[in-house]
Order: C-alpha cells, then structure tokens, then sequence
C-alpha cells in the first residue's frame, strides 16, 4: 500500500514539504505539474499556498477541486534512480 499524506507545509514558489504516513518526507515541487483547467488558478502563488490535507483522501486539495493522488505526490519525493 502507497503511504498517505499526514502533513504538509508550504515551503517557497510551488514547493511543498509532505510528510507521508510511513514516516517519510520531502519537499515537492510543483510548477511544472500544473497543466489543465483544474490547475490553472493554482499559477497564482496566492492561491498555490491555499491547500490543505484532506482528511479522508489524505492528500493536498485546493478549494476549486483541484488535487494531487498520494501516490503520485510519494513518487515525486522519492529519489530517482541514476
């Protein structure tokens, strides 16, 4: 089972710090991840840093909808392979 999201902080830009419910965190950058409709309103830094965990899909959502899967977000902090 992918690890779910138990907190996140906002860092800088689009940059969001997680930290995952098998103990593991890391800082996630998402400006080259927001491409469609949904994730337009998420350009404007001042609307980026108005996410939050939701506390039953245990992953970073906006007010309009927008959202990111868990397993998705883990993949992104996870070292890539050489």
């Amino acid at each position: 089972m992918i690890p779910v999201i138990t907190d996140a902080n906002y860092k800088s830009g689009y940059q969001i710090w997680l930290r995952f419910s098998d103990g593991s965190e890391g800082v996630v950058d998402l400006k080259n991840e927001l491409e469609g409709e949904i994730f337009e309103p998420l350009k404007d830094v001042g609307y980026f840093k108005t996410f939050s965990v939701h506390k039953e899909l245990h992953t970073l959502t906006w007010p309009n909808g927008a959202d990111f899967s868990p397993e998705y977000l883990y993949g992104l902090t996870r070292p890539k392979a050489a």
